[in-house]
């Protein structure tokens, strides 16, 4: 990738740390985090698995600003506010929530656009990543032309575009097909090494953590706790195939789903 490329996909600001010292959250009386802790390195990319309805989501709201903790502290990039927390995070929901009316290209730009580029400025810089993102020849499409992988890509790269060092991504790939989730797995790894972010990603499959993330947290059903922390095996191969049939790989999922029936009663 060139100069200008790269200098599109840097972060506006320093690599973000994040921290997390004693978190309650509740929802009126029901509670969905119980005394969390949790730390994340500068372009550490950092899973958590659990439960379905454990607060996994809710967790990533916090981290990014979007809710108030009901006790304890969280700070991304040093800073404790909302809304600085939310000025250094870029938030990837389940759905991609592209604009039916835009097309690809206008999607992937709204981000540029945010930070103050003029719309042909954000076309022409977005254009210029197309290719590298699988999305050539697709700039014009509207979002019903493209396939799941192509949506969640064009999803990806405007979330990279907004160049917050952090990246909080709710299961990008959970509603595709298995075939070509484990596609989109290997492209999304390919393009964190590629452009390194701190990332928390939020998945309910084992597999998908443990390949691609540095570091796996599995939580406890609701209210969520930390009940077993797993460092993937290393080195990991590029190829997902040979990752996830590797025995040390195995393994850890194994030792992830004991966990995951542990923290389930």
């Amino acid at each position: 990738m060139n100069a200008d490329l790269e200098a599109l996909a840097r972060p506006a600001t320093d690599a973000a740390a994040v921290s997390v010292g004693a978190l309650d959250h509740f929802y009126g009386d029901l509670q969905t985090v119980e005394r969390l802790d949790l730390e994340v390195a500068a372009h550490e990319v950092v899973g958590l698995v659990g439960p379905s309805g454990c607060g996994k989501s809710t967790l990533l709201e916090l981290l990014c600003g979007l809710q108030d903790p009901s006790a304890g502290a969280i700070s991304v990039g040093g800073r404790e506010e909302a809304v600085e927390r939310l000025a250094r995070s870029a938030y990837m929901p389940q759905r991609d929530l592209l604009f039916p009316w835009y097309s690809a290209i206008d999607n992937a730009a709204l981000a540029l656009l945010n930070r103050g580029a003029s719309r042909a400025g954000a076309r022409r810089q977005a254009a210029a990543l197309f290719e590298r993102f699988g999305l050539g020849g697709f700039e014009r499409a509207t979002p019903s032309g493209l396939s799941g992988g192509m949506r969640q890509r064009v999803a990806f790269l405007r979330t990279l575009l907004t160049g917050k060092p952090l990246l909080a991504l709710d299961e990008p790939f959970a509603s595709l097909d298995a075939i070509t989730r484990g596609e989109m797995q290997e492209w999304l790894a390919g393009a964190l090494r590629t452009n390194p972010r701190t990332v928390v990603l939020v998945s309910h499959d084992v597999e998908e953590a443990l390949y691609l993330c540095d570091r796996v947290l599995v939580l406890s059903a609701r209210p969520a706790r930390v009940v077993a922390e797993l460092r993937t095996p290393a080195p990991r191969a590029p190829d997902r195939d040979a990752t996830v049939t590797d025995p040390a790989f195995v393994a850890a999922r194994e030792q992830a789903m004991r966990a995951l029936r542990r923290g389930s009663r």
